[in-house]
């Protein structure tokens, strides 16, 4: 069971970081003479809102669920729902990807919680995935998605110092394929629990 916890967190936590990879991969490019404590503290902010987001949504979840407790059977729908609609959107932004032009200046502190939240606000719907953990087990599973986020926004930003963007559009496509095969999880496991 902690076994399939820490897994299942751990997917949670790459595909939810693969947005915030794909702007680590950006402004790696942006910034090519970046410092390693630079580059902590980006990854650092990512990994911040990754973890923060599914709190909010666990708790949103739970306060709803207490007022309207019939709602609790139709969570692996609104899970499904939700990281298929985030993955299917990452999936086309993948394969479509925008024409951005990078600007070669420092990314400001408050452009760095834009995309922070930015990045982060699908994670809300984890709250969905994760609603029948206690508040212990939520909390983990938080710590280990903000884990798991800051090592794949280093591995960004280190790439993109290293060799541009080009891996950005591949990242999402992972990215939305693991969320879109993480609801299908929750929706098959609710049906045979």
């Amino acid at each position: 069971m902690i076994i399939s916890f820490i897994i299942t967190s751990v997917l949670l936590g790459v595909g939810l970081a693969m947005d915030a990879f794909s702007v680590s991969l950006a402004n790696g490019l942006n910034e090519t003479k970046m410092k390693v404590g630079r580059m902590a503290f980006m990854a650092g902010i990512f990994a911040f809102f990754q973890a923060l987001m599914p709190l909010i949504g666990w708790v949103c979840v739970h306060t709803v669920l207490q007022i309207f407790g019939a709602l609790e059977r139709f969570i692996p729908w609104i899970a499904m729902i939700l990281l298929g609609y985030i993955g299917g959107k990452m999936l086309i932004e993948g394969i479509r990807p925008s024409d951005e032009e990078n600007s070669k200046k420092e990314v400001s502190f408050k452009d760095l919680i834009i995309q922070g939240v930015a990045t982060s606000i699908d994670a809300l719907s984890v709250g969905f995935t994760v609603a029948e953990y206690n508040v212990v087990s939520a909390i983990m599973a938080a710590i280990i998605i903000a884990v798991v986020t800051f090592v794949i926004c280093m591995v960004g930003l280190f790439l993109g110092k290293k060799f541009g963007t080009k891996l950005a559009g591949k990242a999402q496509i992972l990215g939305g394929v693991i969320l879109i095969g993480i609801g299908l999880e929750i929706l098959i496991s609710s049906f045979l629990g």
